[in-house]
């Protein structure tokens, strides 16, 4: 739109660096990313809105959102949502996780429950015990804690099969 504006401007003695410095300036201006948050501002689906807090965001209290959530701050409580959780390089979670599914690159000190997927990622740090129906640790990650894997389980809302103990499984 500036491009517009400075080409329908008519053309005056001085008007050459003018322009110049006014491109400068818009494109100085332009949003950029760095390349630790470009997983983060990667373009999504229409109808998915992605929520971020950034690194110099501290929250005390509880969360909840209902679709996609990036934290690159610190959070100190719940965090609860039907939806997808991203927990950034720089964040720092100290409370239980309760959501669709989570993928953690920073540190977590608390429990974290998941209907889907847990991913634990290279950098990620996990100070507590985990429940997931599938579960992926990437080399370099830390998890101090007791994992819960089902993989078989549709949903956490529904009631779980409890089945009798297999002969075979006990003999060993």
């Amino acid at each position: 739109m500036l491009n517009r504006f400075l080409s329908s401007k008519p053309s005056t003695p001085g008007a050459e660096s003018e322009d110049a410095r006014l491109n400068l300036i818009a494109s100085a201006q332009r949003p950029t990313s760095s390349p630790t948050m470009a997983e983060f501002t990667a373009p999504i689906a229409a109808g998915s809105p992605r929520n971020l807090l950034s690194a110099d965001v501290e929250i005390k209290g509880s969360i909840k959102f209902q679709n996609d959530l990036t934290i690159d701050g610190k959070v100190e409580g719940e965090i609860a949502s039907p939806g997808n959780l991203t927990v950034g390089e720089n964040a720092e979670i100290r409370g239980e996780i309760k959501t669709k599914s989570v993928t953690v690159h920073g540190k977590v000190h608390g429990n974290i429950t998941v209907e889907e997927r847990c991913e634990l990622k290279a950098r990620a740090v996990l100070h507590g015990d985990l429940k997931a129906s599938r579960l992926v640790i990437e080399d370099g990650a830390t998890f101090v804690g007791k994992s819960e894997v089902t993989p078989n389980r549709v949903s956490m809302k529904q009631p779980e099969i409890v089945r009798a103990p297999d002969q075979k499984a006990v003999g060993r």
